[in-house]
């Protein structure tokens, strides 16, 4: 239950469709949150309480600022929108930057390949150029913006299961959903707490 001091969001989430984004829906939906997932297919999800689907993307930033629109904050799934393509994720990042900076909302939580930040083994240089220029970006907006490492993913997993993160199960499945749970617990509460502007944060647990 929600109490007056409580700060209620109504979150645009791109790339929701996602493990990490069915585990953000799940965990802002249990906190009485909004959601607005932006999406390609309107059928993508079924109906629930509190969640929003809108068509949109992030192609330009006039199409940024309209999939964004109505959102007091914005959390975007880079490797969820365009796994491994990171000139793609630049120009995914560049169209939400300006698009957002026509809006009044502020609040951004950018979650991608950002761990080539502080570890370049095994990272090419076009994804570290990407990544520099990302922040670069961020730095010049008017954004509270938080990047944060895209954790490990399980394929086929929806806001259905984090629904019921104990119990029976598939085999494998109980720990990376826990996993995710946690993670996304973590970046609602950077939200909520107003923790991590400006800041590249890995949560691991």
């Amino acid at each position: 239950m929600k109490n007056a001091e409580t700060p209620v969001f109504k979150l645009a989430l791109l790339g929701g469709l996602s493990s990490l984004g069915s585990a953000l829906m799940a965990e802002l939906l249990k906190r009485q949150h909004e959601v607005i997932a932006v999406v390609d297919d309107l059928n993508s999800l079924a109906p629930r309480p509190g969640l929003h689907f809108k068509t949109g993307g992030l192609d330009n930033p006039d199409q940024a600022e309209q999939s964004v629109a109505g959102g007091s904050a914005v959390i975007c799934l880079l490797a969820a929108l365009a796994p491994d393509d990171f000139a793609a994720q630049l120009r995914m990042s560049q169209a939400l930057i300006a698009g957002m900076a026509r809006t009044t909302i502020r609040r951004l939580l950018l979650v991608g390949d950002f761990d080539v930040l502080d570890h370049s083994e095994g990272h090419s240089e076009q994804q570290r150029a990407c990544a520099d220029q990302i922040v670069d970006l961020l730095q010049r907006s008017p954004l509270h913006w938080t990047l944060v490492n895209t954790p490990q993913q399980v394929a086929g997993l929806g806001i259905e299961h984090f629904h019921q993160t104990h119990g029976t199960l598939e085999p494998g499945l109980a720990e990376p959903l826990q996993r995710l749970a946690r993670v996304a617990a973590a970046m609602v509460d950077a939200l909520e707490l107003k923790l991590h502007h400006g800041e590249h944060v890995n949560f691991v647990f």
